[in-house]
């Protein structure tokens, strides 16, 4: 009988799907958000606040990930995980309250510094904790869990926008986001003060 899949696994996984449930609230209304809600918005600047995020978080993330490989043990990768997530689901608070483009440039600055410290900490975490013979069949919960919350997120977040308006689909954004970060503490004594595990499974790059 293969072995059942451990709690921190287990945990890893439903942080992302809330994480993926709170983000994917705002796939389909952020771009109409900015040309609507931010002065000057246009689709131009729709793709730079995009690039924004995306360059910040791939220059910083490789150091991030050679800074906390040199140290053996998850202490450190635990904590950067645990505060990244914290600080970036406090983003879509900051939209709320935006009105200029260099608002959400800023906000999109700071969430992709955020989740270059999260992503190759989770991915790393995960990596190490997996199951001997379990690898394949975990990584899949944590995909099919990321499509899930990505699909339905998406639809209820464009239905909700559409009968409140932004401010409550951010505050939701939030509160899931909180939460996911939360559920992180619930292992925060499984994790390992020097690595026991050599990596079994590539981490993958996860659609934040």
């Amino acid at each position: 009988m293969p072995n059942p899949i451990n709690k921190v696994i287990k945990i890893l996984i439903t942080s992302d799907f809330l994480l993926q449930s709170g983000w994917g609230l705002i796939g389909p209304i952020f771009a109409i958000f900015l040309t609507r809600q931010i002065q000057g918005g246009d689709l131009k600047m729709v793709g730079f606040i995009a690039a924004t995020y995306w360059l910040t978080k791939s220059i910083i993330q490789p150091f991030i990930a050679h800074r906390l490989d040199r140290d053996h043990g998850e202490k450190d990768d635990f904590n950067f995980l645990v505060i990244g997530m914290y600080v970036a689901n406090l983003i879509p608070l900051g939209y709320i309250f935006s009105s200029q483009p260099w608002h959400i440039f800023t906000l999109e600055f700071i969430r992709g510094i955020s989740m270059a410290c999260v992503v190759p900490t989770w991915s790393a975490i995960f990596t190490r904790h997996i199951n001997k013979g379990r690898e394949a069949f975990s990584w899949s919960l944590e995909s099919t869990g990321v499509g899930f919350a990505a699909g339905i997120a998406g639809a209820v977040g464009a239905s909700l926008a559409s009968i409140f308006g932004f401010k409550i689909v951010f505050i939701l954004v939030s509160l899931f986001g909180l939460l996911s970060s939360s559920a992180l503490l619930i292992i925060r004594n499984s994790i390992f003060f020097r690595d026991r595990f050599a990596p079994r499974v590539p981490p993958s790059e996860k659609p934040f």
